[in-house]
């Protein structure tokens, strides 16, 4: 299947609010166990602030793992984005 047609395909069943929530609820949750991982990683507590750096590095692991829980061989990580 083309990119176009599978990107339109998943446009489509997106309109459905209950897998919407599906989609959205996985996307949440990889930022937040790659804050938690990063913050166990640098000993950093639960209320110490994160930098706009910090911030960067957990989204950039976030997305990679996301990408990895739907298959995608993400061997060569994209560091910065």
């Amino acid at each position: 299947m083309k990119t176009k047609k599978i990107i339109k395909k998943l446009n489509e069943k997106l309109r459905d609010p209950e897998y919407r929530y599906g989609w959205v609820s996985n996307i949440a949750m990889a930022y937040i166990d790659a804050e938690i991982s990063y913050r166990v990683d640098n000993k950093l507590g639960r209320s110490t602030p994160l930098t706009l750096g910090d911030k960067h590095e957990i989204a950039n692991t976030a997305a990679n793992n996301f990408l990895a829980a739907l298959g995608v061989d993400v061997g060569d990580k994209v560091e910065e984005a």
